[in-house]
């Protein structure tokens, strides 16, 4: 039952609050390298809820590596948030911890604290796998979902890839096996085209927007979700792309604000501890390198 009423709560939330999911993506490691406690997954979730757009959902990548799910579904349920979950596919092994780890979860805490499960990110881009192998993972990821107490089709199973990966059509199969397709989109990286901050906008609407037409074309009605994107605040220069905090501030201003309002958005990312180059929105002490007001 308490799973039932945690569900209940969150479509409320969902529906008078905000029509979309929204969050950011969170990895699952701090700053040493150490694998987050339930403690470590709790300060996250407190400090999206503390910006101003007082988010409550976030994207981790993977169910099993460092304890995820583990830690981290306690740690939603505790604070009202909600997890887009990452199942990791490459090796037979591999994959076979990630729905272990995944299946616990659903059968000690039901399905209320899941936003959806993406089986795989960027594999296609990576060229790990075969859109084949990749589709049948996402049918047995829901199959074994299917068989615990408290699931529906409402519980959405899909993919994350870029933007590149999901127009080409030998890609079609995973598009067809998914319930919803999740886009990664990166002007910033777009460097043989003029990618200077200013053109950011129009290239990421104009990536989402070719992925939005494949998918209609291969599975019409089939949403699409914007998993990834973001502006580093330091970093190379890629072709005209130039990381800096005025920048980040500007693509958060003009894509994020934008995405946020349109459709079901999880930003890159919420703190990734100086990385090079650095997506991050709140530094070391969890307060935000910019404003993220919108």
């Amino acid at each position: 039952m308490k799973s039932i009423s945690y569900a209940l709560a969150l479509a409320a939330t969902l529906s008078t609050a905000n029509a979309y999911w929204s969050g950011f993506n969170v990895q699952a490691t701090l700053g040493n390298g150490a694998c987050k406690t339930q403690a470590d997954w709790e300060k996250d979730f407190n400090t999206m809820k503390s910006l101003p757009g007082a988010y409550t959902s976030m994207r981790v990548y993977a169910s099993s590596d460092c304890n995820t799910l583990a830690n981290a579904v306690p740690a939603a349920i505790k604070t009202g948030g909600t997890i887009l979950v990452g199942v990791w596919t490459e090796d037979a092994s591999h994959f076979a911890a990630e729905k272990a780890a995944l299946l616990k979860a659903v059968q000690t805490y039901g399905f209320g604290w899941i936003v959806a499960v993406s089986v795989g990110s960027e594999d296609l881009y990576r060229g790990d796998t075969s859109a084949s192998t990749l589709a049948q993972q996402i049918y047995d990821v829901r199959g074994m979902l299917s068989t615990v107490p408290g699931y529906s089709t409402a519980v959405q199973v899909g993919h994350v890839d870029t933007w590149t990966a999901w127009v080409k059509g030998a890609n079609a199969d995973v598009i067809r096996a998914c319930d919803f397709v999740g886009t990664d989109g990166y002007p910033y990286f777009q460097n043989t085209q003029p990618n200077g901050i200013d053109q950011g906008y129009n290239l990421f609407w104009d990536s989402v927007q070719q992925v939005r037409d494949v998918v209609n074309t291969v599975k019409s009605g089939t949403w699409v979700w914007v998993a990834e994107s973001g502006w580093p605040t330091t970093g190379p220069t890629e072709n005209k792309a130039v990381a800096s905090v005025a920048n980040a501030q500007q693509y958060w201003s003009m894509v994020a604000c934008s995405a946020f309002k349109s459709g079901h958005t999880f930003w890159y990312s919420l703190q990734d501890f100086a990385a090079s180059p650095s997506f991050g929105v709140v530094d070391a002490n969890y307060k935000p390198i910019y404003s993220l007001a919108c």
